[in-house]
């Protein structure tokens, strides 16, 4: 059975290509520059490095300048140590940022949608959709343009993200990567350690993070997504010598730490994968934000 590519990237020049991609999209509606909700993880600060990077170019030979302007809005659920990473990111990046809580603003929705607060799930995703609201809005009244945070594995693998939350932007710059070359870009950039690091978590639900919601890791996503790209079929990734190995590992690994698998075969994580798949394509029918075209490198 053929071996399952996975690309790599030249950073410099990915960099230069989603850099140039966000100059013209702010240049294409005469935006004063961009505005990106910052978490405190690895998606957010590296799309928050890569504007701050390309704008700083912009700005050395051109007039006005560009601003990024960064957003730290935290509801009760979120850990002291999201802000505390978030804002330290934004004073080594030397931009401008602001921090509001959004509880109120959520809890406002008690009046309207008592039933989204029995659930936590609903309640996550009204959160991600009052954080869109406040972020949105931020970028209409500076007349900037709101940049998205979600990686390649989210969007386009398997749709982990919240339709008119998270994924209503304007432009979403890391989009062509995968989490793991999210993670090698946020090293180039010289991000923290700590927050390459950090267990990915959308921080809407009291204890989630994204492996114990799904059952499995990014670089589980990035290998059966690609494995079907490049022509498998879920029977043959089942039994594939990259995939299964990979995968049985992580099984026991959940196992361990919450005391049963979410999805205890195989196949299951295969098709879970391909289920989600279908589901983020019906989402990318509906909003598509604009995504810049990078060199991944096959061999």
């Amino acid at each position: 059975m053929k071996a399952i590519k996975l690309p790599r990237i030249d950073c410099e020049t990915v960099c230069r290509e989603i850099g140039d991609f966000i100059i013209e999209s702010v240049q294409a509606v005469g935006a004063t520059g961009c505005v990106v909700g910052l978490s405190g993880g690895v998606d957010s600060s590296t799309t928050a490095a890569l504007i701050t990077r390309a704008f700083a170019g912009y700005n050395a030979h051109n007039a006005p300048h560009f601003e990024l302007v960064g957003y730290i809005l935290p509801t009760r659920i979120n850990q002291a140590a999201d802000v505390q990473d978030a804002e330290a990111l934004v004073k080594a990046l030397e931009i401008r940022y602001e921090i509001h809580s959004i509880e109120t603003v959520v809890e406002a929705f008690r009046s309207t949608n008592p039933e989204a607060f029995d659930d936590n799930y609903h309640r996550g995703n009204l959160i991600s959709r009052a954080r869109a609201n406040v972020l949105s809005t931020k970028a209409a009244t500076e007349h900037k343009i709101l940049a998205g945070t979600g990686n390649r594995d989210e969007d386009f693998g398997i749709g982990y993200y919240t339709l008119f939350g998270d994924g209503a932007v304007h432009i979403s710059p890391i989009a062509g990567l995968s989490k793991r070359l999210v993670r090698e870009m946020a090293f180039f950039l010289g991000v923290d350690e700590a927050i390459v690091q950090r267990v990915p978590t959308a921080g809407l639900e009291p204890g989630q993070s994204d492996y114990r919601d799904l059952g499995y890791d990014y670089d589980v996503v990035e290998l059966v997504s690609e494995g079907m790209d490049q022509g498998l079929t879920a029977e043959q990734l089942t039994v594939h010598e990259q995939v299964a190995p990979l995968v049985k590992k992580q099984i026991a690994r959940y196992r361990s730490l919450f005391g049963e698998a979410r999805l205890n075969s195989v196949e299951k994580v295969v098709a879970d994968i391909n289920r989600r798949h279908q589901t983020a394509m019906g989402k990318v029918k509906i909003v598509h934000p604009p995504t810049p075209q990078i060199s991944l490198i096959y061999e």
